[in-house]
């Protein structure tokens, strides 16, 4: 089974919304002076762009995106004349070395194949003292949306161990990505947990947006049959935690890392 890309608004009804406030926190996180040029390493939906272009002064901001369709939706909803977007890779970004005083990824790295080759080729186009910076899902137990669905889908399911988060992205710990920035050079790495809300009004809120088939969750939900989706559902709906009102009160946790370009 392969994470599907391939639709930048039903992303953003999935996960998107919830991105947005972690972005938010990020930015402040990281403080990169303002009138700085910054590079959004895997831009998606477009929700680290607005919270730079939001509160952090940049005298300009590249998008880059593998997804021509994703790039295609940040360009129709991110208009802001500081921003611009690409197709690009990142491990191939396509612009010219040390042109950038941020590089920034939300949610990426682990989708990386290759995550040594992303912070070299994110180093190339930082400046000589620059940051680089990062966060990504807790996918272990602080993501509590994908939790719930995962542990459900494994006991519905025991082969869907082998595609969910958790067993696949052992880096989004702060031990393992302090030690990828460590690894590649950078100097004073740090990290710091984002805690962010993400109260769905009710089990529908939760369960519709599985059905848009965008990253891996998604996917997998979309790869069973009917009947097997049906039986995954009413599983977690008898397991999702509701208040008085039926809404279902969840957190979600992303873990950041930040680095610095010394040459």
């Amino acid at each position: 089974m392969a994470d599907r890309w391939s639709s930048g608004a039903a992303y953003e009804g999935f996960v998107g919304r919830w991105s947005r406030p972690v972005a938010r926190d990020f930015v402040r996180w990281v403080e990169v002076a303002p009138g700085s040029r910054w590079l959004d390493v895997g831009c998606g939906t477009g929700a680290l762009t607005s919270a730079i272009l939001a509160a952090a002064e940049p005298a300009a901001v590249v998008g880059v995106d593998p997804s021509a369709s994703y790039v295609d939706h940040t360009r129709s909803v991110v208009t802001d004349p500081r921003a611009e977007f690409e197709v690009a890779d990142a491990m191939a970004l396509g612009r010219a070395d040390g042109e950038f005083d941020a590089v920034v990824s939300g949610l990426v790295l682990n989708f990386v194949p290759d995550q040594a080759a992303a912070l070299v080729e994110m180093q190339r186009v930082a400046k000589s003292v620059a940051t680089v910076a990062a966060y990504v899902w807790e996918y272990g137990r602080g993501m509590e949306l994908m939790r719930y669905f995962w542990d459900a889908a494994v006991d519905h399911d025991p082969a869907a161990v082998a595609v969910e988060e958790g067993t696949r992205f052992p880096l989004c710990r702060p031990e393992p990505l302090t030690e990828l920035f460590t690894t590649a050079g950078l100097t004073d790495v740090a990290t710091e947990g984002i805690v962010v809300p993400t109260v769905f009004a009710d089990f529908d809120d939760f369960w519709r947006p599985f059905l848009g088939g965008q990253g891996s969750a998604a996917s997998y939900a979309m790869s069973l049959t009917e009947d097997a989706r049906a039986e995954l559902r009413e599983l977690l709906r008898s397991r999702l935690p509701a208040d008085g009102t039926g809404a279902i009160p969840l957190t979600a946790r992303a873990w950041a890392v930040r680095g610095t370009v010394r040459r």
